[in-house]
């Protein structure tokens, strides 16, 4: 579904690339974590996979097809949800599907799938209410059916959970699972959370170095939920962790 090689990002005046050598591909309905400390490009890496920026070199393919600018059907979600203020839920989940980029479609389909992307994210009754009157956790999911009214086949998700108490948290973890699920769509999570990671991902890419390069790669094949997998999720835990730490040894080593 999306296949990125080679993919180098260096910008201007620095010397040392960002991202050097990488190379990803995601298959329909999977998700992926990329971990990483802070800093480390992750979400460089994740404007250039969305198209909102060009690679310095290297390719990105969707379905086969050269990605090179904004797609209508990948949907990008931040840490900040970024909802206008002057707007309703409703008509902030509404906005950018008329945006020039997108598919054509009438007031009816639009509607449609604005309430769709509501209901999916359980804010019916909150439909009405402006930014202000939500909590973090409500804008989050406003933020989320936003991505979901453009019935993505990829999403996009730059720790959009990291601002969150852990119990909210929780339940964004259990709604992507969902809406993973219900829209049989493939999504890239970027975090520094490893239990996040081990919970929602079905594989998991660490970046490290300076240029950033993938330095480990886990395949979870557990099934979700995996509240109860403690024992087998601690030690694929604990092998991120060493790798980790022999990644930072190496670094001062040199």
């Amino acid at each position: 579904m999306l296949q990125a090689r080679g993919i180098a990002l260096r910008y201007p005046g620095q010397l040392r690339a960002v991202i050097e050598g990488f190379d990803f591909s995601l298959a329909p309905g999977e998700t992926v974590s990329l971990l990483g400390s802070s800093g480390v490009g992750k979400s460089s890496l994740l404007r250039v996979l969305a198209g909102l920026q060009a690679p310095t070199s290297g390719s990105i393919t969707m379905n086969g097809a050269p990605l090179e600018g904004v797609h209508p059907r990948v949907a990008v979600a931040f840490q900040d949800p970024s909802l206008l203020p002057w707007l309703t839920l409703e008509k902030n989940v509404a906005f950018g599907l008329d945006f020039k980029h997108q598919p054509k479609q009438s007031r009816a389909e639009s509607d449609a799938r604005v309430e769709m992307a509501i209901r999916e994210v359980g804010l019916t009754q909150a439909r009405r209410k402006f930014p202000a009157e939500l909590s973090g956790g409500m804008a989050q999911r406003t933020a989320l059916a936003r991505c979901l009214a453009r019935k993505p086949e990829i999403l996009l998700l730059d720790e959009p959970f990291g601002a969150l108490d852990e119990v909210t948290r929780t339940e964004m973890q259990h709604l992507l699972l969902k809406v993973v699920r219900d829209f049989r769509t493939a999504a890239i999570l970027i975090t520094h959370d490893i239990d996040e990671a081990l919970l929602v991902s079905d594989r998991i890419l660490l970046l490290g170095g300076a240029p950033a390069s993938v330095i480990g790669e886990w395949r979870v094949d557990l099934p979700k939920p995996r509240e109860d997998f403690i024992a087998e999720l601690g030690a694929i835990r604990v092998d991120i962790l060493s790798t980790l730490r022999e990644t930072a040894q190496t670094r001062r080593a040199a």
